[in-house]
């Protein structure tokens, strides 16, 4: 391609000492474009070939089959899921069971579980409520199964201690009375 002879078609006298010049320059800038050009090319077709490599490897490749075992796992992680979110309910239910039942004083869980509806208590909106109305209704059923907040009935007082009507002895009464019971302790006589 002569440039002379593009600029000469255009109209564009270019003077003689300034030809060579320009020719250089033009024959320059043409190579490093070309260069340019058949470096994108080369990487072009690089890319190409490597997509049409790709797209063997999918050859024979049954997507019907590959979109069944995508739903198969699909269907697997959600199971996985439910079976694991039972899993905390149940550990967070028995947490609440487990503190309400320590706190009502039960003498012994298990038996108090059994006669629980824990089914019920589990579909419950409100557990920790719920779980200790049962409680409660099975501890008033069944009073033995925890321990008494009332009073011993009918303590045996100490014997043996004169009744001083309330009053304290003096330490020589005391004294004269630890002599003739020695098991008897001095601190709660004065």
């Amino acid at each position: 391609m002569d440039i002379l002879a593009i600029l000469a078609a255009l109209g564009i006298e270019v003077p003689q000492e300034k030809q060579e010049a320009l020719k250089t320059a033009f024959t320059n800038e043409l190579g490093k474009v070309t260069a340019k050009l058949e470096t994108e090319r080369d990487t072009l077709k690089d890319n190409l070939k490597t997509a049409q490599d790709t797209l063997k490897t999918f050859e024979g490749v049954d997507v019907n089959e590959l979109n069944g075992k995508i739903a198969a796992l699909t269907s697997d992680l959600a199971a996985k899921d439910t079976e694991y979110q039972a899993k905390i309910a149940d550990m967070e239910f028995n947490s609440v069971l487990d503190t309400a039942i320590s706190g009502s004083k039960a003498r012994n869980s298990k038996t108090v579980k059994a006669l629980l509806d824990l089914e019920a208590l589990k579909a419950s909106k409100n557990q920790s409520e719920d779980i200790k109305a049962a409680i409660e209704k099975v501890k008033a059923e069944n009073d033995f199964l925890f321990e008494s907040s009332e009073p011993i009935k009918n303590p045996v007082a100490p014997t043996g201690v004169p009744d001083q009507g309330g009053k304290k002895m003096t330490l020589l009464e005391a004294m004269k009375y630890k002599n003739e019971h020695p098991d008897a302790d001095v601190n709660t006589l004065i």
